[in-house]
C-alpha cells in the first residue's frame, strides 16, 4: 500500500512543485489505468495502483530513477505478466463459483430487477458471477464465503472489496441509465 512518505517521495520524484506533482500522478495513472484496459485486464485501476505501489517503493529503498514514466512503464510490464500467470488460477476458481442464470431468480415485472438483470449480463461472466457469489450469503456464513472467495481467487480481502465497489458502481451506472431509457423504450 502506499503511504504517506511513499506518496510524498513519488510526488517530488515527479515534479518539485505539488500542485504540477499532483497533476503528473494523475496523468501517470490514467495511463497505467489505459495500458491495463486496453491488454484486456479486469480491474485495470487496482493493476495501475499496484505498478506505482512498486515504484514508490522502489523510491523509498533509494532506487535512483532518472524517468519516472518510463520505469513505471516497465514496472507496468512485469504486473501485466504476473496477471497473465494469475488469471488462470482465478479464471478457475471463478469458474467453479455455483452460478445461477439472474434472469431465473428476478421477477419479469419489475422494470428495476429487470434493469439489474440486464446489467449483470452486460458484465464479462466472470464478473456477473464474482457479484452474484459475493452478495448472496447472510450474516455469518457472508464473512465466510467472502473470506474464501478472497482466497481462492488469490487476492486479499480489501482488494476484493475494492473490486466489487467498482463493479457495484458499473452496475448501478447500467441500471440508472437503463431506468432513464425504459420510458423511452416503451413509447416506441
Amino acid at each position: 500500500m502506499l503511504t504517506k512518505d511513499s506518496l510524498e517521495r513519488l510526488l517530488l520524484h515527479l515534479d518539485e512543485d505539488r500542485e504540477r506533482a499532483g497533476e503528473k500522478y494523475e496523468t501517470l495513472r490514467l495511463g497505467l489505468v489505459r495500458f491495463f484496459e486496453w491488454r484486456g485486464c479486469a480491474f485495470p485501476e487496482d493493476h495501475a495502483d499496484e505498478a506505482i505501489d512498486r515504484v514508490a517503493r522502489k523510491i523509498v529503498q533509494g532506487e535512483e530513477i532518472r524517468n519516472i514514466q518510463s520505469y513505471t512503464a516497465a514496472v507496468a510490464r512485469f504486473v501485466f505478466m504476473e496477471i497473465i500467470k494469475q488469471r488462470e488460477k482465478q479464471q478457475s476458481a471463478l469458474n467453479q463459483l455455483p452460478y445461477e442464470p439472474v434472469q431465473q431468480e428476478l421477477p419479469a415485472d419489475d422494470a428495476r430487477l429487470e434493469c439489474v438483470r440486464r446489467c449483470l449480463q452486460a458484465l464479462a461472466p466472470e464478473s456477473s458471477r464474482l457479484v452474484i457469489t459475493y452478495y448472496q450469503d447472510e450474516g455469518r456464513n457472508k464473512i465466510e464465503v467472502r473470506k474464501k472467495l478472497a482466497q481462492q481467487l488469490g487476492i486479499s480481502p480489501q482488494t476484493l472489496r475494492m473490486r466489487l465497489q467498482r463493479l457495484r458502481a458499473k452496475l448501478e451506472e447500467c441500471v440508472g441509465e437503463c431506468l432513464g431509457q425504459e420510458p423511452a423504450e416503451s413509447d416506441s
